[in-house]
Parts: C-alpha cells; structure tokens; sequence
C-alpha cells in the first residue's frame, strides 16, 4: 500500500506557510514546512515511498524559488512542484511553469482552489509513483535470474516458441520448458502476458 501523501511548504511568511499546512493536514496530507529555501533543500532528500509535492514561494529572503525550481527540475524532475506568488509576481510564474513548474497560485488565494491543485498534482505523482515501483520490481525480479534463463526470458517475450529456442540456443526442448518454469516461478508469473508485462515495465 502506498504511503498517505506528503506536501513540502516552503514560504517566509509564517502565516502563509502555517495556513496551507493546517489545509493540507485537514484533508489528511502530511505536511512539512520550511521558512527558507536553504532550509528545505539542506533536508530534502529526494523522492520518498510516497506521491509527494512542493508548493514553493517566488520570492524569499535566502535563495529564491526560481533557483530551487532549477535545481529541482536537474536533480528531482519527477517532484511536481506548484509556484506560490505575490501579484507583482506572474511573469516570473509563467516563466517558472515553462521551467517544468506545474501549476501558481497567486496570493491570495481560495483554500478550495489550492486543494483541488494540489490534490490533482498528488493524484498524477501517485500513478508516476506506481509505475517507477513496478519498474524497479521488475528489474529487481529479472536479477535473481541466471544468464540461461534471463536468454529464455528475452526469447519467449519475444514470442518465439520452446522448439525454436532450444534450436538456437543448443539445448533440449525440455530444458527449456526447466528454465521456462523456473523463471516464471522466479517472476511470479502465471502465464506469457504476465512476463510480457514484467519486460515492458
């Protein structure tokens, strides 16, 4: 099961920053806040079990939040990150969203507005989150096969049948039927669509 969501709030303003997370928690979204940019990046630590977001302020005393957008996005891209900003602001969160920002919300703003946003992004992070776990299983999986098996595997995904696999393998059509049950077992696989899933994950 995953783990419930988690928000990272990164705001200067104590207000700010303590409303969104008092929101957040009360639709059950564990909160962290952070005062500074510098702060928040000395702790963070990457993408967690969790679907995860940052609502991240424009313009704060320490670092700005266009400079942790660019760090973001070249070490953490997967990270959906929604720009908080003053009116004065806009410009800079448009270019902040062509820089892979997902969404701003301009101060101040509706609590109904930034649920539904922060929501949605959770929502999209959740399967993203989803999918890179079944990938890493499947990698995880396709390692504890032998050099044999892991050469059956790539041959029966492909389609080919237990005759010609032995034929161009050198071995005997029992033998491959041997490894063909051993890896399934392995993989936890029931039938050729399960492994066809397991190759393309």
């Amino acid at each position: 099961m995953t783990a419930p969501p988690l928000a990272y709030v990164v705001d200067d303003e104590p207000d700010v920053r303590e409303s969104i997370a008092m929101l957040l928690r009360s639709v059950s979204i564990k909160t962290e806040t952070y005062a500074s940019a510098s702060r928040f990046l000395e702790q963070f630590s990457g993408i967690t079990e969790r679907p995860a977001i940052l609502l991240l302020d424009v313009r704060m005393g320490d670092i700005g939040g266009m400079t942790v957008l660019e760090l973001l996005r070249a070490e953490h891209p997967r990270l959906p990150v929604i720009m908080i900003t003053g009116h004065g602001d806009i410009e800079m969160a448009v270019t902040a969203m062509k820089m892979g920002a997902r969404d701003f919300l301009t101060k101040p703003f509706r609590a109904q507005s930034l649920l539904e946003r922060v929501q949605q992004e959770l929502r999209k992070s959740d399967e993203s989150h989803s999918s890179d776990l079944r990938i890493i299983e499947g990698r995880e999986q396709l390692e504890t096969l032998t050099k044999r098996e892991r050469a059956v595997f790539d041959r029966l995904v492909l389609g080919d049948s237990n005759k010609l696999i032995a034929i161009d393998l050198g071995i005997s059509i029992r033998t491959v039927e041997a490894h063909r049950a051993n890896l399934k077992e392995k993989l936890g696989a029931n039938n050729l669509a399960d492994l066809v899933r397991i190759s393309i994950h």
